[in-house]
């Protein structure tokens, strides 16, 4: 088995918490029957899916009626967007330059449908502002999505202020639905914005907090006409047979990592993993040659209202990001060069939109972290990452 004492690419998944995934699987073996049944087999199993409901919702301060069960990160991101399919008129949609795959390239596939797509801009640190969204607001805008966590960078997005400003903006008037991506944030970062009155919808998935593939969950603060249809479940707004080990799985997840004031040990892990990756920046910046990105980042500024510290970008110009990867692959480290769900594909269009010049951009790394994540661990990181750069030097 693949230690995971070296693992830094977290972000990309987060290795299982088998205590969880066991009790999840015990919970669906015990409780086998259908969910959607109205026999005592299917009430049985119905009693534990809204039993994972509600633990989901209590972790993240929501009403359990707000919180739908999905495939994934992808699905609860999609279920959303593709709602607009079901309007007779047609309108623009405003998505982030810095969105993750399964928003931006949803989005490009909605102008097919005769939708207008419009990509607002990052500042050049990665920070979507208000303004940029505001200035690309039209009459008919229909729906917008800002990430909380960017998962190359780590820059946390202002998405309360920008929920603030739509409802500042659409005042009097029908405001788009406003749709968060908190892939990266949950587990990792308070959530105090979800609730907060503007926010519509936001999108969760297991497998980045210790949890399964396959489950993930959305939140809906009101009610939307889903596009996709099929059997009904989840109250039409996610069709298929309920998956009552994954619920379980992500919300016993939800309830043990969320941080928050009702989950002081999870607080106090953020707070450490703020302290690891300031020192973890500084021995990078000893580096000859590193480059932070965003380049405004240092350990003097970290701090979770700005950047999450369990990701961290940095290039090394003259080093390929693959090259580095492979290199530290091979003394038992792995790291990313970006979004595992993009490795096939050369292109960083978000670094691409923050102006990340062309050598910058070709040897960046990503590296993530997690709470088995130690201090050592990250020292030697640095050590092994400081050898390889002198070894391409010479």
């Amino acid at each position: 088995m693949i230690s995971k004492e070296h693992y830094f690419d977290w972000a990309a998944t987060a290795p299982s918490d088998e205590e969880i995934l066991r009790k999840a699987l015990d919970t669906s073996i015990e409780h086998w029957g259908n969910p959607s049944s109205i026999h005592e087999a299917g009430t049985d199993a119905r009693k534990a899916l809204e039993e994972a409901r509600k633990r989901t919702a209590d972790a993240l301060e929501v009403p359990a009626d707000t919180i739908y069960f999905t495939s994934g990160g992808t699905e609860s991101d999609h279920i959303p967007l593709l709602s607009l399919l079901s309007r007779q008129s047609k309108g623009s949609i405003i998505v982030s330059a810095i969105e993750h795959p399964a928003v931006r390239e949803m989005a490009k596939m909605m102008k097919n449908t005769g939708w207008e797509c419009i990509f607002a801009a990052p500042d050049k640190n990665g920070f979507v502002q208000p303004e940029s969204i505001i200035e690309n607001l039209k009459s008919d805008t229909a729906f917008v999505a800002v990430m909380a966590v960017n998962n190359e960078t780590g820059a946390v997005q202002p998405v309360a202020k920008i929920a603030e400003a739509l409802e500042s903006a659409c005042k009097g008037k029908r405001k788009p639905l406003f749709h968060v991506d908190c892939v990266q944030a949950a587990g990792k970062i308070p959530l105090s914005f979800l609730g907060q009155r503007g926010i519509d919808s936001a999108a969760f998935s297991a497998h980045k907090i210790g949890g399964p593939r396959g489950i993930g969950a959305l939140y809906l603060s009101r009610q939307i006409t889903p596009f996709l249809r099929g059997g009904g479940q989840e109250k039409t707004v996610r069709s298929g047979t309920e998956n009552l080990f994954g619920a379980t799985a992500l919300s016993l997840c939800m309830e043990k990592y969320s941080v928050s004031r009702k989950n002081p040990a999870a607080e106090k892990r953020l707070q450490t993993q703020v302290e690891y990756t300031k020192s973890f920046i500084n021995l990078l910046m000893e580096i000859k040659g590193c480059v932070m990105i965003p380049h405004s980042r240092t350990a003097s500024n970290e701090s979770p209202e700005l950047y999450s510290p369990w990701v961290v970008q940095a290039s090394f110009p003259g080093i390929p990001g693959q090259v580095m990867e492979r290199a530290l692959s091979a003394e038992g480290f792995y790291i990313s060069t970006g979004s595992a769900c993009s490795s096939g594909h050369h292109d960083r269009p978000v670094l691409d939109t923050m102006g990340i010049s062309g050598a910058e951009k070709e040897s960046a790394v990503r590296f993530s972290f997690g709470w088995d994540t130690t201090y050592e661990a990250m020292q030697s990181l640095a050590e092994h990452v400081k050898k390889i750069a002198l070894q391409f030097a010479h």
